[in-house]
């Protein structure tokens, strides 16, 4: 199987990147990651989620263009969703 680049994948990637910053980053200073344990299992949780939804929409779709467009659309969904949420 192929490496395609999609908008899941480099969200999960950088979720990935922050949880291991987070872990191994220094616990204070000014300008450095600082997560509560609830935090990092939530971002933890996350990147599977990311991580699953990808698979799943690339065994769903064959064409790179209709998984980034519709990736897209479920990230914004996604966003819009929480901003909902907060209020």
């Amino acid at each position: 199987m192929k490496f395609r680049l999609t908008p899941l994948n480099i969200i999960t990637a950088l979720g990935l990147a922050l949880l291991v910053a987070s872990f191994f980053g220094p616990a204070t200073g000014k300008g450095q990651v600082n997560f509560g344990g609830f935090y990092k299992w939530l971002l933890l949780a996350l990147v599977v989620v990311t991580f699953v939804s990808d698979l799943i929409f690339r065994f769903a779709l064959k064409s790179l263009k209709r998984i980034w467009m519709v990736e897209m659309l479920f990230i914004a969904a996604t966003a819009i969703l929480i901003l909902i949420l907060q209020k």
